[in-house]
């Protein structure tokens, strides 16, 4: 059975908006490595439009900084699949459901391949009851925001999930990178 990541960069005191970060290049470089072993990405509609087009015209044009260019090669060479009942169409890397996100990941979890990378916010909940989130690896970024979208809303889960950390990577920026694994 495939192995579930879920990824996402946060505040000190708990909020997820990408737009308020700016990753240094040793996220980057360290992001990009994340990638490794990853086959798919498992989006909902909101990451997926902040990661597209913009990553992949990244790719194309190479106009970031090197670091930005190779996670954007990676990213870009990564099928992905996306929730969302109001979405149209991705691009060809893209493949939409509408719906039931805990069934299609289980699904997806089932079949023959690398790891899945979920990157929802939105979805996290429903994945956690249903088991399916197998490591969490979440970036601490070294600023407290007061706003935005928590990684989990009040009352969002119904039990607790005990984790094990596996490791932590410490930046020159004053990120942390912190790895936990289900036990």
């Amino acid at each position: 059975m495939r192995t579930v990541t879920f990824g996402m960069n946060i505040s000190i005191d708990g909020y997820c908006d990408h737009t308020l970060f700016s990753p240094r290049e040793d996220l980057h470089d360290y992001f990009t490595e994340m990638m490794d072993g990853v086959d798919l990405f498992f989006f909902g509609r909101v990451m997926y439009q902040l990661m597209f087009p913009y990553w992949s015209d990244v790719a194309k044009d190479q106009s970031g900084t090197a670091s930005e260019n190779r996670f954007a090669q990676r990213i870009s060479a990564i099928d992905r699949v996306v929730v969302s009942r109001s979405l149209d169409r991705g691009d060809e890397k893209t493949r939409i459901v509408r719906g039931n996100p805990a069934a299609e990941l289980l699904k997806l979890k089932q079949q023959p391949g690398e790891k899945i990378s979920v990157d929802s916010v939105s979805m996290l909940p429903e994945l956690i009851a249903a088991g399916l989130i197998d490591e969490f690896n979440l970036v601490v970024h070294p600023v407290i925001l007061g706003k935005g979208r928590q990684l989990l809303d009040a009352n969002s889960l119904q039990d607790k999930l005990d984790l094990k950390l596996a490791d932590t990577i410490n930046f020159k920026s004053g990120c942390v990178a912190l790895h936990y694994v289900k036990q």
